[in-house]
């Protein structure tokens, strides 16, 4: 058996001998930026960029304290803590090349359900100059189709009486932008690296409609000090599995608990807009621009959108992975023929962008066969993702009489898929959404009332009531019960 290496700070001389590691001082470093839910894009997007601009050009004032406020993320707390905050990073490239490499950019970790007080110490620390976010859609704590805040959430409800004991995110936020003001410090930037269309200014509402609440002086503080750059992120991060740990152990002689796989594919593009200044990331790749709302838009009416057409469809007819979709030449012609046809003709102008190659790249990026992004991961929390990835678009088509049949089947078959938790070899389907148990009820109760599903408001707004959209849906809902077989249906819309 092959003797393992411990993924730690002592043994980066020995471990620089088997594969790429930190070469910069460590404990030289300087946090600059606290990044809240860091999970596996977190590590292999802002981490990555981070560690590539200390390893190129020696900055040591932006080094990452990750902060965890859920429960759910002590597991990574505990084992970046073991690992001094290193990990790998395994880059899968679709000719089969894999290239790991250390990362070392997150230099601290807090876990805000053991010790509030310092995570609030780091946040309020002069040399914080951003905090940035990748929270999940949902993390931000409002109504899907009015976009107001969520008050009744009961954490929220804790946070507006006892400011001095912060559960989420945005009691966090107003508790350290309090602490700097009573400083005389400078506000820090709060940087959304979520995959929500504005979602600077999603984040900028929302706090303020919180702090409001709260404290109206801090508010009006706030608004004039704190910037909310918005920005468009994008690299595939499958969930890190076994197979990948193994990886490491049976060909490095590397023992990493959590390490992060990716697609080489990587790209973000920031809103030049800071507090209390940034980075110099311009040098290792990042763009920044004045406006980066079609980029988003882009990217989340094709990349995003277009992998929940994958997940949902492919769920159903029992392919496990996206790029087994993509071995699928029913997926691959559907797929291409939705942003074609429905993505395409609502976007913006993206300047320096040719949209067809583009939309070839994310075909290349979606069949990377080494990559194995599984079905279910994409379908996960579908709830808060076609309310923005999907739906809008939809609309969009909806208004400007464009086409909506390919749209209209993912929907249709969200449905189904809520309802039967099955594919068609009678096979389970690991169903992971917040609101599931509202989806499935919804989905069978539209055996009497086959409208049922789309009656959600909070999701699909007032489509309930277009004629055009629902004849189409009911048909296809038909459809899919009676005869099952999701190719098909595919099929008949090419």
């Amino acid at each position: 058996m092959k003797q393992t290496i411990l993924l730690k700070q002592e043994n980066l001389t020995q471990l620089g001998k088997l594969i790429p590691v930190p070469t910069y001082n460590r404990k030289a470093q300087k946090v600059g930026m606290v990044h809240i839910g860091v999970g596996g894009f977190h590590r292999a997007h802002q981490a990555y960029y981070t560690h590539k601009l200390m390893e190129g050009f020696g900055d040591n004032e932006w080094s990452i304290c990750g902060i965890g406020l859920r429960e759910g993320d002590r597991k990574i707390h505990d084992v970046l803590k073991k690992q001094d905050g290193l990990y790998t990073l395994i880059v899968k490239h679709p000719d089969g090349t894999i290239e790991p490499q250390v990362i070392g950019s997150i230099i601290d970790f807090k876990l805000g359900l053991d010790e509030t007080d310092a995570v609030l110490d780091i946040m309020a620390h002069p040399d914080t100059k951003i905090v940035s976010l990748t929270i999940t859609e949902g993390g931000y704590n409002f109504n899907p189709t009015t976009g107001e805040f969520d008050f009744a959430n009961p954490d929220i409800q804790h946070e507006l009486k006892h400011p001095e004991s912060p559960k989420t995110v945005y009691g966090y936020l107003t508790a350290a932008l309090k602490r700097r003001r009573d400083a005389g410090l400078a506000a820090f930037t709060i940087m959304s690296c979520d995959n929500i269309e504005h979602n600077g200014d999603v984040a900028r509402r929302m706090l303020l409609a919180f702090a409001r609440k709260q404290n109206m002086a801090l508010a009006e503080w706030i608004e004039k000090e704190v910037c909310f750059p918005n920005s468009m992120v994008d690299r595939i991060t499958p969930v890190t599995s076994q197979t990948d740990i193994e990886y490491l152990e049976n060909t490095q002689g590397i023992k990493d608990e959590w390490p992060v796989t990716c697609e080489p594919f990587i790209q973000w593009v920031v809103e030049d807009k800071f507090s209390n200044g940034r980075p110099e990331f311009e040098k290792v790749g990042v763009q920044f621009v004045p406006d980066v709302k079609p980029y988003e838009k882009m990217k989340l009416r094709l990349l995003n959108a277009g992998h929940s057409v994958l997940g949902i469809l492919g769920a159903i007819y029992g392919h496990k992975t996206i790029n087994a979709c993509m071995e699928d030449e029913t997926f691959v012609t559907y797929l291409r023929a939705y942003m074609d046809e429905e993505a395409s003709p609502v976007l913006d102008e993206v300047k320096g962008i040719d949209l067809n190659k583009y939309k070839d790249s994310l075909q290349e990026r979606f069949a990377n066969p080494n990559i194995k992004d599984s079905v279910s991961r994409i379908c996960s929390e579908s709830s808060a993702k076609l309310p923005k990835f999907l739906i809008p678009t939809l609309l969009e088509n909806l208004a400007g009489k464009g086409s909506i049949k390919f749209a209209t089947l993912v929907l249709a078959a969200w449905c189904y898929y809520s309802d039967k938790g099955l594919d068609k070899n009678g096979q389970p389907l690991e169903i992971i959404d917040a609101m599931s148990g509202e989806l499935q009820r919804a989905a069978q109760q539209a055996k009497t009332d086959p409208l049922a599903f789309i009656r959600q408001e909070s999701l699909f707004g007032d489509l309930v009531q277009n004629k055009h959209f629902t004849e189409l849906y009911l048909d296809l809902v038909q459809k899919i019960y009676e005869k099952g077989d999701i190719k098909k249906q595919m099929l008949s819309m090419l």
